[in-house]
């Protein structure tokens, strides 16, 4: 996971982000105080605020830091997760009613 913020506020680090995402080894975005993650031309995505904006290499890295679909840009994805209670659950930090 790459924070938005690890990069200068200038054309520069706008390059080096660039440069990146060209190479492929950035292709989501997601936010860190939501806990989404969603296409890097998802809408709702280019709207956050930089501090709360990071990256990821790939889906897998995504949701191994406890992220979930953006239901904007990725609906089915959403679907699917929405209908895991157990997921849900995790996502949203709620304890095991089973323990």
């Amino acid at each position: 996971m790459i924070r938005h913020t690890d990069f200068e506020a200038s054309f520069a680090g706008n390059v080096k982000l660039h440069r990146l995402i060209q190479a492929e080894a950035i292709t989501l975005g997601g936010n860190l105080k939501l806990k989404i993650y969603g296409t890097l031309a998802c809408r709702s995505g280019k709207r956050m605020l930089r501090k709360n904006r990071v990256f990821f290499k790939s889906e897998t890295e995504a949701i191994h830091n406890g992220f979930r679909p953006c239901g904007h840009c990725l609906p089915e994805k959403y679907r699917q997760w929405k209908t895991n209670p157990e997921r849900v659950a995790d996502h949203f930090g709620i304890p095991d009613s089973a323990g």
